[in-house]
């Protein structure tokens, strides 16, 4: 055992029973944490808008603090951005990540001194929490690999700027730098293609222990790596035992990547965001990511049911209940207050409170009433595909209000099969059952003959990378939408779809 695998067995146990002081005590850490954001957010131009000197709980923070999106929050960034200090923060961002929405266009999310720390702390943390539960810290005896977006960062009014993966790369501890790929100079390319092939050919040679990065594009390196080598990910990585994921729901995605490793390995899921490191995968037996309530992010949690009216019930992390789908509403030590980041998740345990992402508010079909969520569709589809023997590259669903081939209307799955089935009507009908069972409005569509059972359109190879490249998002963060409720995907992919499979259909 190298120095490093030993003395991250020694911080393991300490991180251990931290975690454990304040899981046990949930409420009172949210409490204490509210406490000290409204302390802070008084000093600013936010907490003088807002009359926070009248807040004392948290139902006279309700009161005045209203849920808003980034649309709500741009004013107050405008103001940053025109030098101001203490506007939703006490001075100035430390950072801005810049990430960019489909409603909202370009976004500019603030990283403070307060929050940057715990951004660095929550990775490392689900990686101590993994080496605690396993004993396994060999992967930092050798090299790791974290496929990110560049970290060439901008100036922006006197902010540094860039996305989130490029911000966090300059604080990687130095106890890691030494086994990191790639070189800095392969991370700073820009075009995504490029910069994978750099990525292989300064890898492909290497004793690498720990791949991370959001699914697809960690995927698309295994497919690089495979076709130069001629060998499975494990036989050419054979000290290869941990991959670290998140951004997008894993599920759809394992078995393919599993088969590129050739092996079954560990894996840890976390929940990251530019608003805030929220959640990590801390067991290996047990489902869910434990929600990390003292990371200076005091939680709102409203149900997705009442996401679009006027007057929502907000709940704290007291108030919540397993198996019920919440928008997650954040106030964060980086200036954020009441802030919906458009996802929704659910509670799988309360001791500790641990979560599964089920989706995005944005993301979901709701053409005839039936809001078809991103848990339902991954979830049926990754069923039936495993019992099949069929692997997934990728997919996305849109409703198809008005066929060009007549009768009733249907969800139009464009699905990247690695093997597509011998069956593919047998295979869609299975979905579609599984679909009916999570969701009784969808279920009472098709018995109503309102809608019929779901259609699915087989893609070319390389689809959906070959689209992603073609609007300009192809690697780093970004990610394909699961759901769209209109066309606009949807209406692009026709060129991509394998047209001798193109009539199986309804």
């Amino acid at each position: 055992m190298g120095i490093k695998a030993f003395a991250a067995r020694i911080l393991a146990k300490q991180v251990h029973k931290s975690t454990l002081n304040w899981s046990r005590n949930p409420a009172q850490v949210q409490k204490k944490i509210l406490e000290q954001l409204v302390k802070v957010g008084k000093e600013t131009l936010f907490g003088d808008d807002h009359d926070f000197n009248y807040i004392k709980n948290y139902s006279d923070f309700k009161e005045v603090v209203p849920i808003r999106d980034y649309e709500g929050l741009r004013p107050y960034v405008k103001k940053i951005l025109e030098g101001e200090d203490d506007v939703l923060w006490k001075g100035k961002p430390l950072y801005f990540a810049k990430t960019s929405g489909t409603t909202s266009g370009v976004k500019y999310i603030p990283i403070s001194d307060e929050s940057m720390p715990y951004h660095i702390n929550a990775a490392r943390n689900a990686l101590l929490a993994y080496i605690y539960e396993t004993g396994n810290a060999s992967f930092l005896d050798g090299k790791l690999i974290f496929l990110s977006g560049s970290p060439v960062l901008e100036e922006k009014s006197g902010i540094q700027t860039g996305r989130l993966s490029g911000i966090v790369n300059h604080h990687v501890p130095s106890y890691l730098r030494g086994g990191q790929l790639p070189s800095y100079k392969t991370n700073c390319i820009e075009d995504w293609e490029t910069k994978v092939d750099k990525i292989v050919e300064e890898t492909i040679s290497q004793d690498m222990r720990l791949i991370s990065g959001i699914p697809p594009w960690m995927q698309m390196y295994f497919d690089k790596l495979q076709e130069k080598s001629g060998k499975k990910i494990g036989e050419l990585f054979p000290n290869f035992s941990l991959m670290v994921q998140g951004g997008v729901n894993f599920e759809p995605y394992r078995e393919k990547l599993f088969q590129s490793i050739g092996r079954k390995i560990d894996t840890v899921e976390t929940f990251p965001a530019s608003e805030g490191f929220m959640a990590y995968q801390n067991s290996q037996k047990e489902e869910g990511l434990l929600l990390l309530l003292n990371h200076g992010i005091f939680y709102e949690f409203i149900p997705a049911s009442e996401v679009h009216n006027n007057n929502p019930t907000r709940l704290n992390i007291s108030q919540v209940e397993l198996g019920v789908n919440y928008a997650i509403i954040l106030n964060t030590n980086a200036g954020l207050w009441g802030y919906n980041i458009g996802d929704t998740v659910k509670f799988v345990s309360k001791d500790p409170y641990k979560i599964i992402v089920t989706g995005r508010i944005k993301h979901f079909i709701s053409a005839f009433g039936e809001h078809v969520i991103g848990e339902e569709v991954e979830s049926s589809i990754t069923e039936v595909a495993r019992e099949q023997g069929v692997n997934i590259i990728e997919f996305t669903v849109a409703p198809n209000i008005n066929p060009a081939e007549g009768g009733l209307p249907y969800h139009e799955w464009f699905v990247e099969f690695e093997n597509i089935p011998e069956n593919l009507d047998n295979f869609r009908m299975k979905v579609d059952e599984r679909l009916q069972r999570r969701n009784i409005y969808y279920k009472d569509l098709i018995a109503g003959k309102i809608l019929q059972p779901l259609c699915i359109r087989p893609m070319q190879k390389d689809s959906f990378i070959n689209y992603m490249k073609s609007i300009g998002k192809l690697g780093g963060q970004n990610k394909l939408p699961r759901l769209s409720n209109d066309r606009t995907i949807a209406d692009k992919l026709g060129d991509y779809v394998l047209q001798r499979h193109n009539s199986i259909t309804n």
